[in-house]
């Protein structure tokens, strides 16, 4: 039996704890559909929660608490904290926080060599250096490191791409696009082009999605860059 081919355009950032929990659960949701008739192609964009940020680390906790205030960010570290325990995630706050936009190159550059699923190792990896392990990443010996640990390229590589200016423009550009197309808030999941999930969604949520795509003909998306979602289909 063909499968459905279906695209989904995540939209996130490093330094948002619900991100790294959207990330987990569309994968367990995915993991949970290998017996429909769909095929899921997954592509990864940047966003910056934080574009203000200095290039030099700061307190996560001192910044973040400063921006939202101090009691809006206790709960959100509260509430982040409980979801990631029960997605084997164990959120410190301890750490540094700085730009992310190095990090949001190279994972472009990673879809750009080997396709989504290098794309997502990476990913993951630089989720966890940031969020549990307390790492800069915006530390290009940092990043590097990530790169050669997930096989999209050696250290040496990371390192040289991280000194040049490619994937800059392209990066730069898709986060104005998303913030122009009514982005505000990530994670933020256009699937097929046509339907938004907004927030870092449990996977019956996705699974659900799924299921009905699975029943329903392919309508091929939208042709822009990044679609601009028709409907909402869950908002956390």
């Amino acid at each position: 039996m063909s499968k459905r081919l279906v695209k989904l355009i995540v939209i996130s950032d490093f330094g948002c704890p619900w991100c790294f929990i959207g990330h987990r659960e569309l994968q367990t949701a995915i993991a949970q559909c290998a017996n429909l008739p769909v095929a899921f192609e997954i592509e990864y964009r940047p966003f910056l929660l934080h574009p203000n940020l200095p290039a030099e680390p700061v307190s996560k906790n001192e910044f973040v608490g400063k921006k939202i205030g101090r009691e809006r960010w206790e709960a959100c570290k509260v509430m982040a904290t409980e979801r990631g325990e029960a997605v084997g995630i164990n959120f410190s706050f301890a750490g540094p926080t700085s730009m992310t936009l190095q990090a949001h190159r190279l994972v472009s550059k990673a879809y750009e060599i080997s396709g989504h699923a290098a794309q997502s190792t990476l990913i993951t990896l630089i989720f966890r250096a940031y969020c549990e392990d307390d790492l800069d990443i915006n530390d290009a010996q940092v990043l590097a490191d990530l790169a050669e640990q997930s096989g999209v390229m050696s250290k040496v590589e990371a390192l040289n791409f991280l000194d040049s200016d490619e994937c800059l423009e392209k990066v730069n550009n898709q986060v104005a696009e998303a913030r122009a197309k009514g982005v505000t808030g990530v994670p933020f999941t256009i699937i097929d082009g046509k339907w938004a999930v907004s927030g870092g969604q449990s996977a019956p949520v996705f699974v659900k999605i799924f299921n009905k795509l699975a029943e329903t003909p392919a309508v091929p998306p939208s042709q822009s860059t990044t679609p601009v979602p028709a409907t909402a289909v869950a908002v956390a």
